[in-house]
This record gives structure tokens, sequence and C-alpha cells, in this order.
């Protein structure tokens, strides 16, 4: 997949992640960094309504890149980025924002919260990581 590609799919994923949430939960996500903390509640509602089958291991992957990839967005409308496709581990590419110095798997805070502990806060994530690129 080439940069462009990674680009197109990335805002076709965003846009993907504000259609379903407008469509399920009725909820408007504006590309703001106020609308982050709404992914946060988004997430737990999906498990909320649809508790075993949220957790499928394809629903996991699709929720996650989606609302990663919405973030990214909000995240490179603000400070710029470009996303990277990371094959280090054959078995588990991932995709990234790059910032400068710095890298950010938005998909992958997503599913921590998703899975594995419904404490940790993509909000957070997202202030933390305007701060590292603020400064």
């Amino acid at each position: 997949m080439n940069q462009q590609e990674l680009e197109t799919l990335m805002k076709d994923s965003a846009q993907d992640a504000v259609d379903t949430s407008k469509e399920i939960f009725n909820v408007t996500l504006d590309y703001s960094a106020d609308s982050i903390i709404l992914v946060d509640d988004l997430l737990l509602a999906f498990v909320a309504r649809y508790q075993d089958q949220a957790l499928e291991d394809e629903a996991v992957f699709t929720l996650c890149n989606i609302y990663g990839a919405y973030i990214g967005e909000v995240m490179r409308s603000l400070t710029g980025g470009q996303w990277r496709y990371d094959t280090s581990d054959e078995k588990a590419p991932f995709v990234a924002l790059a910032i400068g110095e710095f890298s950010y798997a938005f998909a992958g805070i997503c599913y921590e919260r998703l899975v594995n502990n419904s404490a940790i806060s993509v909000k957070a994530y997202f202030d933390q990581a305007i701060a590292n690129n603020t400064q």
C-alpha cells in the first residue's frame, strides 16, 4: 500500500466512525478535539449494546481501526503528521500516526479501552499526544 492509498484509507475509516456513531447512537463526531471524549463513551456503548458480539475479533478490529483513524485524523488536523504502516512485526502490522519524533497507535489505545481496561482513556492519550506536539 502506498502512502496515498494509506491516507485515503484512514480518511475513509475516520468517516466510517462518524457515520457509525450517528447511525447507531445518534452521536455527532465533528472532527474537533472536544469530540474525542465521545470516542471513550462510544467504545463502551458498543460493549453495552452488543455485549459479547462487540468483543468478537472482527468487531474489535473494525471498531478500533475506525475510531483510531478518527482520532488520528483529528490529531493530523491540529498538528500535522503522516500515517505510517508498520510491518516490523509481520504477524501484527499496524498503522500509526507519525509526528516528528513521536508515533501514535490510536487503534491500539482504542483496543486497550475496549478489551483490556475500560478505565483507560482515549481522550487522555489524545491530550498527551497534543501536549507532546504543541510545546
